[in-house]
């Protein structure tokens, strides 16, 4: 015979109703905890939105560094491999561009991220050696040092050009701008189209650049020499 279960059916129906009370008060209390939560997250991310608003309107500035280097739109979307009707949207904020787009756009623009958000701090002044930038071509026999960080943006460009005994700078074909050269030690030739001169410690050159150029040491130790160009172009 089967027990009978009879005289516990009201036990039983007792915990089922003592069970489904509980689990349901505890699923209204989590599920307004959750909205709770859920409402708090959504205001801080609108408010953190409605803050960032302004920072992330790039187009006014962008505009703003591309007419100071004199570049059409076009220009400067050849220069980023965009397009010129993107480049119009970005200005007018009509579209964000991508992290890399953004990063092309500002190299452009002699610009980088760091700097191009960097409003609040004070234009530097003084440099130190931690700021050079350092390039060497083994092969040719010299060496460049950017003793200005970041010179694409401004109107001059100066450098350090260390030559080996040898070697010689890479020739440049004619380009817009002008050059500037103060002998710090050795001796040098300074090429300008067909005509040579020669340049020791203490002198200084100065040409335009509408002819192929060029300078080479010439002496018997290695030779440093201080070069401004306008605009910038090394």
């Amino acid at each position: 015979m089967l027990p009978d279960f009879s005289e516990y059916k009201f036990d039983i129906l007792s915990l089922i109703i003592s069970i489904d009370f509980t689990f349901t008060k505890s699923y209204n209390k989590s599920s307004k905890s959750l909205v709770r939560i859920n409402k708090r997250t959504h205001e801080r991310e609108a408010h953190h939105q409605e803050k960032m608003g302004d920072h992330m309107r790039i187009g006014e500035k962008i505009k703003r560094l591309r007419l100071e280097n004199g570049l059409t739109q076009e220009e400067l979307a050849n220069r980023c491999e965009l397009s010129k009707g993107f480049i119009s949207q970005v200005e007018r904020d009509m579209t964000s561009p991508s992290i890399a787009s953004l990063v092309d756009i500002l190299e452009s623009l002699g610009t980088n991220l760091n700097d191009f958000f960097s409003e609040d701090e004070d234009e530097k002044i003084v440099f130190t050696p931690e700021d050079v930038f350092e390039k060497i071509d083994e092969d040719l026999g010299y060496g460049l040092r950017w003793i200005i960080p970041n010179a694409q943006k401004n109107d001059m460009e100066p450098i350090i050009l260390t030559i080996e005994t040898g070697g010689s700078y890479a020739e440049d074909t004619p380009h817009q701008g002008e050059e500037f050269g103060y002998v710090m030690q050795g001796t040098i030739q300074v090429k300008h189209g067909k005509k040579k001169f020669k340049a020791k410690k203490g002198d200084s050159f100065y040409y335009k650049c509408n002819a192929n150029h060029n300078i080479t040491n010439v002496g018997k130790s290695i030779a440093k020499v201080l070069m401004v160009g306008t605009p910038p172009f090394f």
